[in-house]
């Protein structure tokens, strides 16, 4: 009889970060338009954790992070919103270090790992954390792991 590993988790084989669900919404730059995105979450009762909104001339990306991602996606898609989903890492901010963006940022810089876009978390009962979009998000949550951060999974966001 063959013997069951268990799986690997930083090193190897079965490793799986924990990742969080991003909604990137896309609308036109007008008035109130945010208001209604926001708004129609919040009457739902659906926690924004993170949000970051690039803006343009005609139309603006809104990223965002709710604690509920699967109530989250339903509102989206019942008030018509057009969007997209990806996966995104979540770091908590480390208290042990005097400039703890730089840490982050060194952490994926030994690897090359390019980080795309980051922007903080606005709902974090442990203390602050950034969002981070990068390249490859098994080596980057491998390498926090090594070097004692904590990553945020979508369950520590619904506390």
């Amino acid at each position: 009889m063959e013997e069951v590993l268990p799986p690997q988790t930083e090193s190897g084989a079965g490793f799986e970060p924990p990742r969080v669900r991003q909604f990137t919404v896309f609308m036109e730059n007008k008035v109130g338009r945010l208001q209604q995105l926001v708004r129609s979450l919040e009457e739902a009762d659906v926690t924004i954790a993170a949000l970051s909104v690039q803006s343009q001339s005609d139309t603006a990306l809104v990223r965002m992070i709710c604690a509920d991602r699967d109530s989250g996606r339903d509102i989206l898609q019942r008030e018509d919103f057009s969007f997209t989903e990806q996966d995104v890492l979540v770091v908590e901010m480390p208290t042990r270090s005097k400039h703890p963006l730089t840490a982050v940022c060194a952490a994926v810089l030994a690897a090359e790992i390019n980080i795309h876009y980051t922007y903080p978390m606005m709902v974090r009962p442990d203390g602050p954390a950034v969002v981070l979009y990068v390249d490859d998000h098994t080596l980057a949550a491998q390498l926090f792991i090594r070097k004692q951060f904590t990553l945020i999974g979508e369950s520590d966001l619904q506390k």
